[in-house]
């Protein structure tokens, strides 16, 4: 049997290793006809009885020939996988259609289908397609679901040819395979304003004119519709068309969203973990603040930024905010501890100023890491930090009668620096988290005598 198409089966090793492929593939049916065919032709020749060799002889033949025919029927099949969705949130299902189509002049005997999935994804689906007739078509299909973000490889899928009386059981593989890609589950927030936020383009919006000066400005040619009152005439005169001054250019307010994957900061694992939180929670962040016009970018304690376009790794404004987010969904899927000891790269990285927001999500804090934060706030003009004790999230409520001085120190050195930073209790909603930095924020800017938004 060959393949086309989406896939391309295992081709024949030679007339030897066909022989071997074709009695390796012999079922339990098969083989215990075959051996009790040499028993009766022994003892056929034992007892002197030629009506049992005759027995004995069918007996054996049968598998034999069942393997034969088999090994040499050739169909042309073509295989393909579909994913619906390839990118879906931890929790949620997927579905994957199967489509196998017949290319040859000939039908199809008995096929059964198997796909192969991680265990984590589910049981292997198996299938059973009966006569196929030629240049027919067949459609299947089954659903995936996972707990634990990551990216999962779905194939190589497999077909295995059977015989009339199951004496032999052949399987052939397709080369190809697909990606399911399980991200962050992503909760919806609350459109809450922030400090650091400029106001104009949706949400947020800063504006900077193109020009410094008369001398400076750096004019357009005139388009229907344009104001005449913004014509430059000195431009005019120059080119000898009409020219008018260019209009205030917005720019996208920047949010940086700052995960701490540090190993030594977190501990237990699994779906319910405080790192696993911890992703969820800048996955949404990251998702909100696109949504609402923000050039966003997903930091780490390494230095990594992502997306890595231009120097400041922000997105670029030729990318879409969908490809933006795709690709830091797609990073967060796989993203693991880091070896790293401390958030200085982190700082190296912000140390440019000119960041936007800032929206951290931190594991177990030392004094000296609580330091390398409190000078990151004075690059950003507003800062928000969820902070997980890792030490609540492993024990049981009942045994963490309140917060640990040591996690209450470094809160209040954040504070002091002037991040709105929370503590993250296990099982908290990030949403309400969300709502209540807006609340905190809002106090301390009247308490201060500052005006809100």
């Amino acid at each position: 049997m060959t393949t086309a198409g989406a896939g391309q089966a295992e081709a024949d090793r030679g007339e030897k290793g066909g022989i071997r492929t074709a009695l390796a593939g012999l079922t339990t049916r098969g083989r215990s006809f075959l051996a009790a065919g040499v028993a009766a032709a022994i003892c056929s020749y034992v007892l002197g009885q030629s009506d049992l060799l005759r027995v004995g002889l069918l007996l054996a033949v049968l598998p034999l020939v069942c393997a034969g025919v088999l090994y040499r029927t050739r169909y042309r099949v073509a295989g393909s996988r579909r994913l619906s969705p390839a990118r879906v949130p931890a929790g949620s299902e997927a579905r994957v259609h199967l489509r196998m189509d017949n290319v040859s002049r000939l039908p199809t005997g008995l096929l059964m289908l198997q796909d192969r999935v991680p265990y984590v994804l589910g049981p292997r689906p198996r299938f059973v397609l009966d006569r196929v007739e030629a240049g027919g078509r067949r459609e299947v299909s089954y659903r995936v679901r996972s707990d634990l973000r990551g990216r999962y490889p779905l194939g190589p899928l497999q077909l295995r040819l059977t015989d009339p009386f199951g004496m032999c059981e052949l399987t052939r593989s397709f080369s190809t395979y697909d990606t399911l890609t399980v991200i962050p589950r992503v909760e919806p927030l609350a459109p809450v304003r922030l400090s650091g936020e400029a106001k104009g383009y949706g949400d947020g919006r800063q504006r900077s004119l193109a020009l410094a000066g008369e001398d400076d400005v750096i004019p357009r040619g005139y388009r229907h519709g344009d104001d005449l009152r913004r014509v430059h005439w000195r431009s005019t005169a120059r080119y000898g068309e009409l020219m008018v001054r260019r209009e205030e250019q917005p720019q996208r307010a920047r949010c940086t969203v700052l995960l701490d994957t540090r190993g030594i900061a977190y501990e237990g694992a699994g779906p319910d973990s405080a790192f696993e939180w911890a992703v969820s929670g800048a996955a949404s962040v990251l998702v909100h603040m696109l949504e609402r016009g923000y050039s966003v970018r997903l930091l780490t304690d390494t230095g990594n930024a992502v997306p890595g376009e231009g120097g400041d790794g922000f997105a670029g404004a030729s990318q879409e905010s969908a490809d933006a987010a795709g690709l830091m969904m797609d990073t967060l899927a796989v993203i693991d501890h880091s070896d790293g000891a401390g958030l200085s790269r982190a700082y190296d990285v912000l140390r440019g100023g000119n960041e936007g927001l800032l929206v951290a999500f931190l594991g177990n804090l030392d004094e000296d890491q609580a330091d390398v934060l409190g000078r990151m706030r004075q690059r950003s003009p507003g800062a928000v930090a969820f902070v997980l004790d890792s030490d609540t999230w492993v024990r049981e409520p009942s045994d963490v009668p309140g917060p640990l001085d040591g996690s209450g120190d470094r809160l209040r050195m954040l504070r002091e620096a002037g991040w709105t930073a929370l503590r993250v209790p296990r099982g908290a909603s990030m949403d309400e988290l969300w709502r209540q930095a807006d609340r905190e924020r809002r106090g301390v800017a009247a308490a201060s005598g500052g005006e809100g938004p």
